[in-house]
């Protein structure tokens, strides 16, 4: 009977962590003044890539800082930004 209640216990504890480890949606990232889908999507599409591609953009921002941004390119031929990340200029 000892065993059963430690083995409950410790499978509702184990749930409780697993559960707290399930990733979400992250938040979206907004495009910014330099990024490519600023201000709606270009008016040009990518009609040669094929959906799932890949597109780089970099840019610096109004302080100065390196962006670096990661687009995929959807079925409709939109662009989706998916990550964006800062380079400092001078790294410590």
């Amino acid at each position: 009977m000892k065993l059963l209640i430690s083995t409950v216990a410790a499978t509702f504890l184990l749930a409780g962590l697993l559960a707290g480890c399930t990733t979400s949606d992250t938040a979206e990232v907004k495009p910014i003044p330099g990024s490519i889908t600023y201000g709606g999507q270009p008016r040009t599409k990518l009609t040669k890539s094929p959906p799932g591609s890949v597109v780089h953009n970099s840019f610096y921002d109004s302080t100065g800082t390196k962006q670096l941004e990661t687009y995929i390119l959807q079925p409709d031929r939109t662009l989706k930004l998916t990550r964006r990340e800062s380079i400092p200029d001078f790294p410590m």
